[in-house]
């Protein structure tokens, strides 16, 4: 039953009495639902990614559990939007930890909305220990193919439905208007994906992200994202998920391996 700090995300905090429909006009999920905890995303007004997040509604504050390197970022946006606003936004002290498997769930923390064996996060208390490390959390989610945000998504370029927003709960289709909304409907409701994220077995030498995967007869058919030992993620085009059989990049074969959480669309809805 393995817990794990995860260093490379950081907390922050947003006060006051508009927070709820403040974050709701931003985010892609519905922020009325975070005291169960939800998984959602920040957009550019063109409906592209920016930053993912985990929000979880307790002691009266929204926690934002964020990737460490961008949580710099999403404190100027949300200030910047705050206008009138009556909202704080600031760092907050402390770690996130990670559980999966069977490991008992602390009061502070949430079940992962993404998946089932997902596990719970949330803020660590003072003089919390871990039995297991970063690492084997990785390799936990690349199991179940979550993605890790700017590992695996490109900033104004990643389309949430590539990234299985939809099926891992990171998108709400009723809660209304938020930034980014008129491109991601209109890319589920005309079935517009050209691509997704999914995950590999990998045979020889991991890639690093961004190496170039070719189809058996060298067609350019996607790019590496995260991996650790033989496991990865990669993002390809659909074409290269019909055709079946294992891809080429670099030194290294890799073979889709199509989760059962995963919804594709059909050959005539892809581009």
């Amino acid at each position: 039953m393995p817990v794990a700090f995860l260093p490379g995300r950081a907390l922050l905090a947003v006060t006051g009495e508009d927070r709820v429909p403040f974050l709701q006009g931003l985010v892609s999920n519905d922020v009325t639902r975070a005291a169960e905890g939800v998984w959602a995303a920040l957009l550019t007004p063109q409906g592209k990614w920016r930053a993912d997040l985990f929000i979880h509604e307790r002691e009266g504050a929204l926690w934002l559990d964020a990737e460490a390197g961008q949580a710099e970022m999403i404190a100027a946006l949300l200030t910047r939007f705050r206008l009138r606003a009556r909202v704080a936004i600031a760092p907050a002290p402390g770690r996130i930890w990670a559980g999966w498997g069977g490991a008992p769930m602390p009061p502070s923390a949430f079940r992962d909305p993404r998946h089932p064996e997902a596990g719970w996060r949330g803020p660590a208390p003072e003089g919390a220990e871990a039995d297991s490390d970063e690492g084997a959390y990785d390799a936990h989610r690349l199991a179940l193919g979550l993605p890790d945000g700017s590992r695996d998504l490109e900033a104004e370029v990643t389309v949430l439905l590539e990234a299985g927003f939809d099926e891992l709960n990171g998108v709400s289709w009723t809660k209304g208007c938020y930034m980014g909304q008129e491109l991601t409907a209109r890319t589920k409701y005309r079935g517009l994906v050209k691509r997704r994220l999914v995950p590999v077995r990998v045979e020889g030498p991991l890639p690093p992200r961004g190496a170039p995967i070719h189809g058996p007869g060298g067609e350019a058919w996607g790019e590496m994202r995260s991996g650790r030992g033989a496991r990865g993620l990669a993002l390809l085009r659909l074409e290269a998920l019909r055709a079946g059989g294992p891809l080429a990049c670099g030194e290294a074969r890799l073979t889709p391996e199509i989760p059962a959480w995963m919804r594709l669309p059909e050959p005539s809805h892809a581009a």
